[in-house]
């Protein structure tokens, strides 16, 4: 009987990556997480998946400049305002800057443009400010506060004999005017003095102004009138009645001025960045004004986006502040209700009082980076955007960074919208290249997905719509042209041999002999595998997978013997990655 020697069976283990970790853009990454990835999603985690054929609307721009979403979709071509591919009657609008669209209730107001337009009446737009010239005779008459004058006026040192009830009396003694009461039998002094201003012109200044707007008036005969006024009373009827305003200033007799040049001014402030809040709009601008440098914050009157000089001392006033912190602003949002602005390393958040008295706070943090104010958005109560450092997210106290996954890659002008738990930002790196992701903010993980450069999100319904390549784009693609085919990518991080040692001098070698890859795929769709041995740069072709029908197939792949490795897979269509076993098994370190 002849012996033969017997050959030893290998020693082999199996390890199973069923969970995909999305990307992370470092040398050093966990089984599971890709170095690279395109056109992938992890709204199928723990699978991995392709993302969902985006649509294009198919309509014509010229130069879409910004687009927000409010009963329907409005947007901003070539400076006219669109509602739903319908022109308004707002046109004429700046083309040159960045334009703003903010929503406060049912209207949109336009930056740096200074306009309004009721969505409930697209009848209804123009501008928040109001500058009115007038030439010609102007007649001024002390008067009450509602207009109608006074019918009984003396002027003199001692008081009137036998005064009527409502007469005033101009005190020269005590340079003060009194009006006099039949049921007290005294005189009152008149705290606040009001003054009529009548035009010969009818119809303009109600057109125009309305009570209470905070003005500056100038080229009035008295200086008392100049400056800064709140219309206490505006009236003029077209047919019938003179234009007239009712202004606080010392007045003691009618007096006509010829020839007077007028202009009545309600000012809306040049601004940086805007966002609603608490029924009020919330402003802020560093530079010069021509005169004078400017660092402040304002809000407008409450509920009224047209005043922002309304000083009456009353809770619903506009308000300023100034600030002391250095550099310009880089953006604002209303964060939970809180008025939230933001310099690159100071975050000011404003306190809202209810009876006007409204506090600034400095917080020496990481601020959103200077040209990245559209990557603020808001996910599940939690502050996201791009900060100088990376991407962060702000619940009110210290900003966290979140953006660990994206490298050491240096990005800059961020613009970022949500849909659902998923925050889409587009951003740009140091050689002008594009890069849009998303971060899905439930698993925390990050997506690297195309190049799309978008300029502004607006969501919708079911639907994230983004201003891009001169288009307008539905992410879900729930409206819209859809995508072709589109072609999609991941690469592992480096695979490493494993290397044991088990007593002096012996290392045992665990080396990769085979991957099964399970998968399921639509009907059509098909990937390539491709394998770069020993960080060479080369990437060889491993095998071409594709599917006559829908189905799942476990696919085995044999790599060389090699020091370490990286897998690629680039594919189209529809598919599903179940997971990646990785087969090891012993042999020699040579």
């Amino acid at each position: 009987m002849a012996y033969y020697p017997k050959l030893a069976q290998r020693k082999a283990s199996r390890s199973v990556v069923d969970v995909f970790g999305g990307y992370n853009h470092n040398l050093r990454i966990r089984d599971g997480e890709f170095f690279d990835t395109r056109n992938l999603t992890t709204q199928y985690y723990p699978m991995l998946a392709n993302r969902h054929k985006r649509g294009r609307l198919s309509r014509t721009f010229t130069q879409l400049q910004a687009i927000i979403a409010k009963d329907t979709l409005y947007w901003v071509d070539n400076g006219t305002l669109y509602a739903n591919g319908y022109a308004t009657g707002l046109t004429g609008l700046q083309t040159q800057q960045e334009t703003q669209l903010v929503s406060m209730g049912a209207y949109i107001c336009i930056f740096p443009d200074k306009k309004y337009i009721n969505t409930q009446d697209l009848n209804d737009f123009g501008s928040m400010g109001a500058d009115w010239t007038f030439t010609g005779t102007v007649t001024y008459t002390m008067c009450h506060q509602d207009g109608t004058y006074y019918t009984d006026v003396t002027k003199s040192v001692n008081a009137p004999e036998n005064p009527a009830n409502g007469a005033v009396w101009i005190d020269i003694s005590e340079n003060n005017a009194k009006e006099y009461s039949v049921y007290t039998e005294s005189w009152t002094v008149l705290e606040t003095v009001f003054t009529r201003m009548d035009f010969t012109t009818m119809g303009q200044i109600p057109s125009a102004f309305k009570e209470y707007d905070g003005v500056n008036i100038s080229g009035a005969h008295f200086d008392d009138i100049n400056g800064s006024k709140i219309l206490y009373a505006v009236g003029g009827d077209s047919e019938s009645v003179h234009d007239y305003i009712v202004v606080v200033g010392i007045l003691d007799e009618t007096y006509t001025q010829e020839n007077a040049q007028i202009e009545i001014e309600r000012k809306v402030p040049d601004m940086d960045f805007v966002c609603e809040a608490q029924n009020r709009l919330w402003g802020c601008f560093y530079g010069n004004d021509g005169t004078q440098n400017i660092n402040e914050v304002y809000c407008c009157a409450l509920g009224d986006f047209r005043n922002w000089e309304q000083y009456l001392g009353v809770s619903t006033d506009s308000w300023r502040a100034s600030r002391g912190s250095d550099g310009p602003w880089t953006g604002c949002i209303n964060y939970l209700g809180t008025p939230t602005f933001f310099k690159e390393n100071v975050i000011h958040p404003v306190s809202v009082s209810s009876v006007g008295a409204h506090q600034i706070s400095d917080i020496p943090a990481r601020g959103v980076q200077q040209g990245s104010h559209r990557s603020l958005a808001i996910v599940n109560e939690t502050l996201y955007y791009k900060s100088r450092t990376g991407v962060v997210a702000y619940q009110g106290g210290m900003p966290a960074d979140i953006s660990q996954a994206l490298g050491e890659e240096k990005y800059y002008s961020a613009s970022a919208g949500v849909f659902g738990q998923r925050y889409y930002i587009s951003m740009k790196d140091a050689f002008n290249a594009w890069h849009f992701f998303c971060y899905d903010a439930g698993k925390g993980l990050w997506m690297h997905e195309d190049e799309l450069h978008a300029l502004g999100f607006a969501q919708a319904g079911d639907e994230l719509y983004v201003l891009a390549d001169n288009g307008i784009t539905a992410i879900n693609g729930t409206e819209g042209a859809p995508e072709t085919d589109f072609e999609w990518s991941c690469t592992t991080g480096i695979l490493s041999y494993e290397q044991s040692v088990k007593g002096y001098g012996a290392q045992p070698v665990r080396y990769a002999s085979r991957y099964n890859i399970r998968v399921h795929m639509e009907q059509g769709a098909g990937f390539q595998m491709f394998i770069e041995y020993d960080s060479s740069g080369l990437w060889n072709y491993a095998g071409d997978f594709h599917l006559p029908t829908t189905g799942t197939v476990t696919i085995p792949v044999r790599p060389r013997r090699c020091d370490h490795m990286r897998l690629k897979f680039v594919g189209r269509g529809d598919f599903r990655m179940y997971s990646i076993a990785r087969i090891m098994e012993r042999g020699s370190d040579v």
